[in-house]
């Protein structure tokens, strides 16, 4: 579907380069991310109660939009998802809805990962150790560059991430993981799928990795990709040990939460502009699904999700449309009380 989208933007161009920035995953429960199956693995059913995470990516000449949002099947409004995964999911979503409005020129990084944790606090829940969310550029979904944003370091990360400001016409890829276990992940013993190319170079000797290296290049230049975009499985296979012997490939593992508690993700991509920000995806929730026994209390983090996410040029039109992360805040209080 993605490619069938892609296809009909910019037809008179046939050099340039469009169509999947990430391949789509569906992490269930305590999978955090990167599960993306061949269609040779053993059918995932997914039933009533699941915590849903769908992650994806597109991009235009190497111009990513990336985006992930969380869900509990058949939750609705007479029967919202309660307990653990309800808190798993509505501080996930206030952190990012307090990281959009936190992210514009002349603030840090720095303010993010205290507000996520002031959040996830609340609800009796916590960030995943050690995930980054970053700046990102062309042909680029995980930056290699000092913009970096933590939700809750690790020891290594204390020392190594730098404090620093967002600054106009920077673009961020804004990712958020909470679980109501210790925070702690580790790798799955599921089969990893998802790879992406390197800056390292190296002559492959097997006539099958060259042709299967070959293929990645013309059609994923520098984005990630699942084996499940090979017709030849078999042969993808093949092809893909050397390359990741030799570094030519970056597998990503399938993580999941230590505690095999569900994990809630949000994630979506901001552009840095002179009046504010722009987020170009996501953003779609209903607070009404979800009844948490908690609730957010920070006079400053509801001043802050109270503040609206449209930059200061919007209509009044638009303002009074939007309705604040504060707002629906207040309302999941009401609905308990």
């Amino acid at each position: 579907m993605i490619l069938d989208e892609t296809a009909k933007h910019y037809k008179k161009d046939k050099q340039l380069k469009k169509g999947i920035a990430f391949p789509t995953c569906i992490c269930v429960n305590e999978i955090v991310c990167h599960f993306s199956p061949l269609r040779s693995d053993p059918i995932v059913t997914i039933k009533e109660g699941d915590l849903v995470k769908i992650e994806l990516g597109v991009h235009i000449d190497g111009y990513a939009g990336v985006v992930a949002h969380s869900l509990v099947v058949g939750a609705s409004a007479e029967n919202p998802a309660t307990g653990g995964l309800a808190d798993a999911v509505l501080a996930a979503y206030h952190c990012s809805e307090a990281a959009l409005r936190l992210i514009k020129a002349g603030n840090t990084n720095k303010q993010i990962t205290e507000t996520i944790q002031k959040i996830t606090e609340a609800y009796n829940s916590s960030p995943l150790e050690g995930m980054l969310s970053y700046e990102i550029k062309r042909y680029q979904t995980e930056g290699a560059t000092d913009k970096q944003i933590v939700l809750n370091p690790n020891e290594a990360q204390k020392k190594e991430i730098k404090d620093m400001e967002f600054a106009v016409h920077e673009v961020y890829a804004m990712d958020v993981f909470v679980t109501t276990g210790g925070g702690k992940m580790k790798e799955s013993n599921v089969s990893t799928t998802v790879h992406k190319r390197s800056d390292e170079t190296y002559s492959l000797k097997m006539k099958a990795s060259r042709a299967f290296f070959s293929d990645v290049c013309n059609r994923f230049t520098m984005m990630p990709f699942t084996l499940r975009a090979f017709e030849d499985e078999k042969k993808a296979k093949m092809g893909l040990k050397e390359c990741v012997t030799h570094e030519l490939l970056h597998p990503y593992p399938v993580q999941q939460d230590s505690d095999g508690k569900a994990v809630a993700q949000f994630k979506y991509t901001v552009l840095v502009v002179p009046n504010g920000n722009i987020r170009i995806n996501g953003g779609l929730f209903d607070t009404s699904l979800f009844k948490s026994e908690h609730k957010i209390e920070d006079k400053e983090v509801l001043a802050l999700l109270a503040q609206s996410a449209n930059r200061k040029a919007g209509g009044k039109k638009k303002k009074k449309k939007a309705k604040s992360a504060a707002e629906e805040a207040k309302s999941e209080a009401a609905a308990e009380n």
